[in-house]
């Protein structure tokens, strides 16, 4: 989420230093997966999930009230992406690309390939399979700027609901969420290989906003003068996403 806290980020960051990011092993695909939103494909069976998300500031502050976990696989054309997302109530309402994606309730990635910390991208999504893409020369608090304009041609995603969208009067499990990134999309400012190599590495993060919500009229609101919760992959230590140092890695592997 694009959010400028210069003097803490700075402060946050170095404080952390001593804490590694998290890792993940991402397998070769073997044929290519299907987007529909579902998890089924046998494929996925066989990716380890990562742990649940916590808070964006780390393990000591509450555990978040809904779980959140992901998977990844690769190919020679796509990074694919599988994220589980529990919630009572799974409800959206932007419907128009790169709206501020955040506003609802939404799931994130960032990838920074070479891990240089510049030349990174981010890419949001709600459950209407609304998206916001946008690449960053480099992070808010050194000056850098959103570029809106950046789209990635030949994009997949796909939003299954456990439940029914936008309907207050049930209770819902929650929805899923497939993506398959096009290396292509990446290569102008990756500064490596795209698609990678086996054994290279990229940073990469998640994130999850959630807004606590109240019902009026039959329709989802979120709760006036209330903040958004933040949970992630890898701790930032500040709510912060735009700490590349802070995020996780992935390690692409046959």
């Amino acid at each position: 989420m694009p959010i400028m806290f210069p003097i803490v980020a700075l402060f946050v960051t170095t404080a952390l230093s001593a804490q590694p990011p998290n890792s993940y092993t991402c397998h070769r695909a073997g044929t290519p997966i299907q987007i529909d939103g579902n998890l089924n494909d046998p494929l996925w069976q066989r990716a380890p999930w990562t742990h649940n998300f916590i808070d964006i500031e780390g393990s000591d502050k509450p555990k978040p009230r809904f779980q959140t976990r992901v998977k990844m696989l690769w190919d020679d054309q796509y990074l694919y992406i599988a994220a589980e997302l529990q919630d009572p109530h799974v409800w959206a309402t932007l419907t128009a690309h790169d709206s501020v994606i955040f506003h609802d309730n939404d799931f994130e990635v960032f990838l920074d390939p070479d891990g240089d910390t510049l030349n990174y991208y981010e890419f949001e999504i709600n459950a209407l399979n609304t998206s916001w893409d946008l690449f960053l020369d480099k992070p808010y608090r050194f000056g850098g700027k959103a570029d809106n304009s950046w789209n990635i041609p030949g994009l997949k995603t796909a939003i299954a609901v456990i439940g029914t969208l936008n309907n207050p009067a049930d209770t819902d499990k929650g929805w899923t969420i497939e993506i398959a990134f096009p290396w292509k999309a990446f290569a102008e400012h990756a500064g490596t290989p795209a698609p990678p190599n086996p054994s290279d590495t990229w940073r990469i993060n998640f994130s999850r906003v959630e807004w606590k919500h109240e019902i009026t009229n039959g329709t989802y609101h979120v709760i006036p003068g209330t903040k958004e919760d933040n949970w992630v992959w890898s701790p930032q230590g500040t709510i912060n996403m735009h700490i590349p140092e802070r995020w996780g890695r992935v390690r692409f592997v046959p």
